[in-house]
């Protein structure tokens, strides 16, 4: 049986990619349970991986949740796995970038909801479907689209089920920039390297200071900051002298 996540690293990034083109990377309970294991594993990789690429392989990012593995009957290994799962993508020390081309459907898009921000290709069509079959959302679109989108453009996206292209997810902020589809891997490499290339201790904390914030009023997201903001790397001289030298 073929691997449903795969990983590949290099030079410090770790690439997950969703491998069920067949079904357009159809989000099944074994999927999960692949991906979880790779998110744990990265999660106590600090020293080895600085950054994360989530990505589909074939057409689609994914179609999102495996309606037939549903109807088949499987279950993940406890009720809430997927939405625990998806919280353990987002809480890892490391940034975390959602790749996305063709579908990004429902399941998918909270999935791609866990990055901390994503690169649409041209060909995305991203969509929150859960009142076509009369579900509703518990892997975590109700409070990560509005924050992400805003409340108004939130709720349009799920009251309607319509489809938003790549460039429109840009506009709205869902994405954090759309390209062609070519250009998809390349730059969503070309930015991990970028990202990479700076202090891990610099961005672990950025994303753990920023993360917390969130939750907070802005007096005590500034509070938060100057009491829990990690200070200087250990690496802080070495890039000063090598700035210095290079001047």
């Amino acid at each position: 049986m073929s691997e449903l996540v795969l990983r590949e690293d290099q030079d410090g990034i770790a690439i997950l990619t969703l491998n069920r083109p067949e079904t357009l990377n159809a989000l099944s309970p074994s999927l999960f349970v692949e991906l979880r294991s790779h998110l744990d594993a990265i999660a106590a990789a600090t020293e080895e991986v600085g950054c994360v690429i989530l990505r589909g392989n074939g057409r689609s990012f994914s179609a999102g949740n495996d309606l037939k593995a549903i109807q088949a009957g499987e279950t993940a290994p406890s009720p809430h796995f997927q939405a625990e799962t998806i919280d353990a993508m987002e809480a890892l020390p490391q940034p975390v970038i959602a790749a996305v081309q063709g579908h990004c459907y429902t399941g998918a898009l909270e999935l791609a909801l866990g990055a901390d921000f994503i690169i649409a290709a041209e060909s995305a069509r991203f969509a929150d479907t859960h009142g076509r079959w009369s579900m509703t959302p518990t892997w975590g679109m109700s409070q990560r689209l509005p924050r992400r989108v805003g409340l108004s453009q939130a709720r349009m996206m799920m009251y309607t089920g319509t489809p938003l292209t790549g460039n429109e997810a840009a506009r709205i902020g869902l994405a954090a920039l759309c390209v062609p589809d070519e250009q998809l891997t390349p730059r969503t490499l070309e930015i991990a390297r970028t990202i990479v290339q700076n202090s891990w201790h610099t961005l672990r904390a950025d994303k753990m200071l920023s993360t917390e914030s969130q939750r907070l009023p802005l007096p005590e997201g500034l509070k938060f900051e100057r009491e829990k903001s990690p200070g200087r790397g250990p690496d802080m001289e070495e890039r000063l002298k090598a700035f210095s030298k290079n001047r």
